[in-house]
């Protein structure tokens, strides 16, 4: 209780500067994950202030991920999420990376590329460093309606807004439609850059738990009787982190309670351009027969995720709502980028490179699945994907990935804690490994890694204590 000392300055709510030193403490390690706050009544005394003072002040808190409550138990420190997926990690030792989501650069169509570059300058002249027109490059609009249709999606060049990836859309849709206290459902666990967009706009998140075969549908339809979101964020195919995708059956069931209680889906799609064995990977878009979906692709994991670029096809209800809140935040996307994409996709070898793009994700899949299965197959909790670069794994019932992180690294593997996944993360014993970046031999070597470390880590971290499903364990 010491360190939670505070004397008051200034004309500042007091309840702001309760949150400030206290955010303060969790961000200088000085309370540390998992460690329980002081009881409101008690930290009010303490601080000679109203328990109301403590409530809002935890609110705060709360709302920004810094901590979570357990009814009945208290307030904790989270698993704080500013371990960043593409961190680069310095360490004396080689270390497998499982963390990344972005591929490998030896499957990169560089030279390909470097060719469209040149020919864009020459064709294009001065003109290719002009900004583009508000939606993007028309030319390129027009030929990713082409891409469009390979893939089952009928649209016009109107309704597509050029972007800088995938997460500019997200902030893009959050801009034009998302104002404070509004309802948001998201897949529980989801993508964080969706829920750092969410939570920027103060929105209200509410997570849906994900099956084997997509979101669980009973859940949100309950949830849909007592509340109406304004969005709902998914990623139906490979999802990320855990790799599942929706069956046939849950992706049109999704789509007709869109239609019935009126709300838009934003459509994450960043690698459905691959089957693996997956029986159904079509697109939600595909199916739409109602204007719902907020179609957003992205071209990180398909083409080179240092370009920076994808697309949005956006309802054309919402459409200029969106064209002017992404014209606000940059007014265009590289011009030269946007015309390169245009003549690569035209005049180069597309569909042949995403063939050598679906094999290369295709084998480390296998690899990685057949490692997993073999190697820790009745040790921990997975529900083996269809496809895709993600597997989400759990550790038994009370024990932290935050941990096993810390523990893996040091034995020179990397690996994702799923905390970092959930809005308010109540058990933090799963944990991610993205093969997106590593090779066969080394998602082998990685996961035998887990396997032959797994017992030291359970038997070592066993008299920790963690707060999961609302109990204590010792």
């Amino acid at each position: 209780m010491e360190k939670m000392g505070l004397d008051f300055e200034g004309k500042e709510h007091k309840y702001i500067q309760v949150y400030k030193s206290i955010k303060k403490l969790i961000l200088e390690n000085k309370l540390k994950k998992h460690e329980k706050l002081p009881p409101i009544r008690k930290y009010a005394q303490q601080l000679g202030v109203n328990n109301s003072t403590i409530v809002k002040a935890y609110e705060l808190l709360e709302s920004e991920g810094y901590v979570y409550k357990i009814l009945g138990s208290g307030t904790y420190v989270s698993e704080l999420s500013l371990f960043d997926e593409n961190t680069v990690i310095e360490h004396t030792d080689k270390v497998i990376g499982f963390h990344q989501g972005n591929p490998s650069s030896d499957i990169f169509p560089v030279e390909d590329f470097k060719k469209a570059i040149d020919m864009a300058l020459k064709k294009e002249g001065a003109s290719i460093f002009n900004y583009s027109e508000g939606l993007g490059y028309n030319n390129l609009r027009k030929k990713l309606c082409d891409y469009m249709k390979s893939m089952g999606i009928e649209s016009n060049p109107d309704r597509i807004q050029i972007i800088s990836g995938a997460q500019q859309g997200i902030d893009t849709i959050c801009k034009s439609m998302v104002n404070y206290g509004d309802i948001v459902f998201v897949e529980e666990p989801t993508y964080n850059g969706a829920l750092e967009a969410f939570r920027n706009k103060g929105s209200k998140i509410i997570g849906i738990p994900m099956l084997h075969d997509g979101i669980d549908i009973g859940i949100l339809k309950l949830k849909l009787e007592k509340i109406r979101p304004k969005l709902m964020y998914v990623m139906p195919n490979f999802q990320n982190p855990t790799g599942i995708s929706y069956s046939s059956k849950k992706k049109l069931q999704l789509l007709e309670l869109a239609r019935e209680y009126d709300f838009y889906i934003i459509e994450d799609d960043f690698i459905s351009d691959f089957k693996f064995e997956s029986e159904d990977n079509t697109t939600l878009r595909s199916h739409d027969k109602y204007d719902k979906v907020i179609y957003i692709k992205s071209f990180s994991k398909i083409l080179m995720p240092g370009l920076r670029i994808g697309f949005m096809e956006v309802p054309s209800d919402i459409l200029n709502r969106v064209i002017w809140a992404k014209y606000s935040s940059d007014i265009s996307t590289s011009s030269l980028v946007q015309r390169a994409l245009y003549y690569y996709m035209k005049y180069f070898k597309w569909s042949p490179n995403l063939k050598i793009i679906e094999n290369a994700y295709t084998e480390r899949f296998e690899a990685a699945k057949e490692a997993i299965d073999e190697m820790l197959g009745g040790r921990l909790d997975f529900v083996m994907p269809k496809g895709g670069i993600n597997f989400f794994l759990g550790l038994p019932k009370g024990y932290s990935a935050a941990d096993f992180r810390d523990y893996m690294l040091e034995h020179g593997v990397l690996i994702m804690p799923g905390s970092y996944f959930y809005d308010n993360p109540m058990d933090d014993r799963f944990f991610r490994i993205n093969i997106a970046s590593t090779g066969i031999n080394e998602i082998r070597e990685g996961i035998g890694a887990i396997s032959e470390r797994l017992d030291d880590f359970l038997e070592k971290y066993k008299n920790r204590i963690h707060f999961r499903n609302n109990e204590i364990f010792f």
